[in-house]
Formats: C-alpha cells, sequence, structure tokens
C-alpha cells in the first residue's frame, strides 16, 4: 500500500482532511487554510465542484433575497439548527463573500439571487485559485474506504493510499445524481459503525401520476403555467402556491412541484398515495365561471366553447377529461357548475415520487440529533459532518446551497474549537 499518512509532532501545524470537494467541502477547507492549518481535499471525482456546476447551468442561484426568518422557514423541521448555521454565513454574508472573489451579484425578479454573469464556472475557478493560493491540497481521483478510524483509507489513481488526519470534515453529498459524485455509498457503513443515519430519500423531485395513454401521447412535456396547486399533508400541514409546473409522460415535475415535494412525498410514504389539487385558472373565481361556461355554445364543440369562455385549452384541457369515460365526459361536462368546480380544484393522485438519483436534492443521512451543535459525530471526537450528507432539506432556490456553505464553515470552526484553535 502506497503510504501518503501524516503523523504529528508536537508544535507542528495540524493536518486535516477534508473529504469532499462540494459547496459544503470547499467552504470547510476555505475556513480551515485561512485559520492556518494544512488541509488535504480528497473527492471521488476527477474534478470538484461538479453539481455546483451543473446547477449553475441555466444560471447560478446563489441565494435567496427574502428577509432571514422567512428564509430560516424553509428548512422545515430542521429549521432551528439551520438559523444557527446560517447566524454564520447569512445569505447578505455568502453575496458578501462572493463580492471578495470578484463576483457581483443581483436580486432577480422573484427575489432569487444571481451572479452578474449568471455563471457558475468563474466563481469556482476564483474560489478554487484562492483555496489553492491559501495551500489547501487537492487530491482527485481518490474515493474513501467508509471506515471512521485512522489513518484513512483511499482507493487512488496508483492503487490504494493511506493517510493520517489530526481531524477530518465529510462533506460526501446526498443521493441524488450519482454520475457527479452523490451516490450515497457512505450511508451503510456508517450505519453499521453505530452512526445515526436516516435513509437518504428524494427532495425537490418530480411524482409518478397513472396517466391514460391518450393524455401522455398528446401532452406529455406540456407546460402548466399559471396554476395554484394546493395540498395538505400530513398533520395538517397545508401548501398551497402559484406557479407553473410540467406534465411528463408519467407524472408532474417542475418548480411548483418541487416546492410542495416534501409534503407530497411523506402523504405518500404513509398512505400510499397523495392527491393534491391543481386551480387552471387561478385568476378567475368560481363564479366567473360557472356564469362563462353556463351561456349557450350553440354548435361549437365544447373544446372551444372552454377555450372561449374559460380560458382552458391544450394540456389543462386534456387534464380536465383526464380519469373519466366518454360517457361520463359528455353527461358531466354539461353541469357548468361541476366543469368549473372541476377547473378550480382539479384532483391529482400521485402515486410515487420519482427515484432518488433523479431527484434534485436528497433528505436524510447523518442525523442532527446524532451531531453537537459544532457538527461533530458524538460518539467519534474528530470527525464532522456538513453539506448536504447531514439531514436537512429545503426548497430550491438558493436555500439548497446558502445551508450547504454555512454548514460546511459551521463544521470547519468546529474543527479549530476541538483542536483549540482560533478562526
Amino acid at each position: 500500500m502506497n503510504d501518503a499518512s501524516h503523523t504529528a509532532v508536537p508544535g507542528e501545524t495540524p493536518r486535516v482532511a477534508v473529504i469532499g470537494g462540494g459547496p459544503a467541502g470547499l467552504m470547510a477547507a476555505e475556513v480551515l487554510a485561512a485559520a492556518g492549518l494544512q488541509v488535504d481535499l480528497f473527492d471521488a471525482m476527477p474534478s470538484v465542484g461538479r453539481k455546483f456546476l451543473l446547477a449553475g447551468k441555466g444560471g447560478l442561484n446563489l441565494t435567496h433575497g427574502e428577509p432571514l426568518a422567512g428564509f430560516v422557514s424553509r428548512y422545515g423541521e430542521a429549521a432551528p439548527q439551520v438559523g444557527e448555521w446560517l447566524q454564520q454565513l447569512s445569505p447578505q454574508a455568502l453575496r458578501d463573500w462572493a463580492a471578495g472573489l470578484g463576483i457581483e451579484t443581483f436580486v432577480g425578479s422573484s427575489n432569487r439571487v444571481f451572479p452578474k454573469e449568471m455563471k457558475a464556472a468563474p466563481l469556482l475557478r476564483a474560489w478554487l485559485h484562492r483555496l489553492r493560493v491559501a495551500g489547501v491540497v487537492f487530491h482527485m481521483r481518490h474515493r474513501w474506504q467508509p471506515a471512521l478510524a485512522q489513518p484513512l483509507r483511499f482507493e487512488g489513481p496508483q492503487g490504494p493510499i493511506s493517510h493520517q488526519a489530526g481531524a477530518v470534515v465529510l462533506a460526501l453529498g446526498g443521493g441524488s445524481w450519482a454520475r457527479l459524485g452523490s451516490d450515497g455509498a457512505w450511508v451503510a457503513p456508517l450505519q453499521a459503525a453505530g452512526v445515526p443515519v436516516r435513509p437518504l430519500r428524494p427532495a425537490n423531485c418530480g411524482f409518478d401520476v397513472a396517466w391514460s395513454p391518450h393524455l401522455a401521447e398528446r401532452h406529455a412535456g406540456a407546460p402548466l403555467k399559471n396554476v395554484r396547486l394546493l395540498f395538505e399533508g400530513n398533520n395538517g400541514r397545508r401548501f398551497e402556491r402559484l406557479g407553473e409546473c410540467v406534465l411528463t409522460a408519467g407524472g408532474l415535475e417542475g418548480s411548483l412541484v418541487y416546492a410542495a415535494s416534501a409534503l407530497l412525498r411523506d402523504k405518500i410514504a404513509a398512505s400510499g398515495s397523495a392527491t393534491l389539487a391543481l386551480d387552471l385558472m387561478p385568476q378567475r373565481s368560481l363564479d366567473e365561471l360557472v356564469t362563462a361556461l353556463s351561456r349557450g355554445r350553440g354548435t361549437r364543440s365544447l373544446a372551444n366553447h372552454l377555450k372561449e369562455q374559460a380560458g382552458v385549452s391544450g394540456a389543462k384541457a386534456g387534464l380536465l377529461r383526464e380519469g373519466l369515460s366518454a360517457e361520463q365526459w359528455q353527461d358531466l361536462s354539461r353541469d357548468a357548475a361541476w366543469l368549473a368546480g372541476r377547473i378550480k380544484a382539479l384532483p391529482v393522485m400521485l402515486t410515487a415520487p420519482r427515484p432518488l438519483d433523479e431527484a434534485i436534492s436528497s433528505a436524510g443521512g447523518l442525523a442532527l440529533s446524532g451531531l453537537t451543535p459544532q457538527l461533530m459525530l458524538q460518539r467519534h471526537p474528530g470527525w464532522f459532518g456538513a453539506g448536504e450528507m447531514l439531514d436537512w432539506e429545503a426548497p430550491t432556490g438558493g436555500y439548497l446551497l446558502t445551508a450547504a456553505m454555512a454548514s460546511g464553515k459551521v463544521a470547519a470552526q468546529g474543527v479549530l474549537g476541538w483542536l483549540g484553535r482560533q478562526g
């Protein structure tokens, strides 16, 4: 076995290993290197920040501009803990950090915060340059062999490697987008070592719906714009929001569905399915639609009547008759009140979330109850966790990236405290 181990001697600068080169791991490495520690960052992929670059492909959503109290509320059950992380790296502090890298940001019309150039690559390049100048050593194509023991074991390009570290920050990601490095392979070994780990589950994901072949073939890929999604989840938790989603061949996906995904997923887990309601015409009241649809249609087809009187056409019109036989549709569609009610609250039954590897992010991971406030594993002193491998989740909109980077800073500060050093 090749030996890249390092044995500490009195008075020598401590050596810290960061395992995982996503935003959380990179932020941890930055804080540690800035405090004068020797930092080795290991990643199984050929380069770092792959999921970060993918997230920024259509415009890097760095954070969100809403007030901090509302921002923190987006983290659901984990809001108290994530709120503490954000005290160390708030959304505004993250913008200031980006400015320090020469990346100017702006608040978009949706209150989301983006780099002025919109791209992730310039920020990542500037960040990596800063880290290398600070002395961070990158070990790429080094896959950690999960075991909470020293020396650390890796499978590297030239074979097995051992490495001794005074402390370790694990930032291995969740279980979505395995091809980019977040494959969740660490879950079973850490569970076997007695670390409390909750199963990884899809978050910000699409869902399966048993559409008829006709709807799937005719309208797959069609956007459902300006619709309102209404849903009541477990324990009376309600969701109601205006937005858009996409009708796929096998279900629904898109930003509006992702925003409700945690409630929908948990309802399916508890009950086997989840039925949401879509208001297809939220800009018109029920009474307005009843009046409009009550007007005689003469020789016009029902499709033309729906389009002219209610503004419903295309995929929305297809959804209205989904699940009904031709005879049922002909009978019921003559009832203006029934038809208007269906437009305002169309029931859609979801049968399962899409697979974890298709999700934007994942829930589950290292149980926060098994970590100290400094994100050290309670049963394994000197081992810290950060990023998406911790058990928290958030909607898209900059919340994921902000909390991941904040957790990296908290874990690094925890390392400094544990080693008796100051950041």
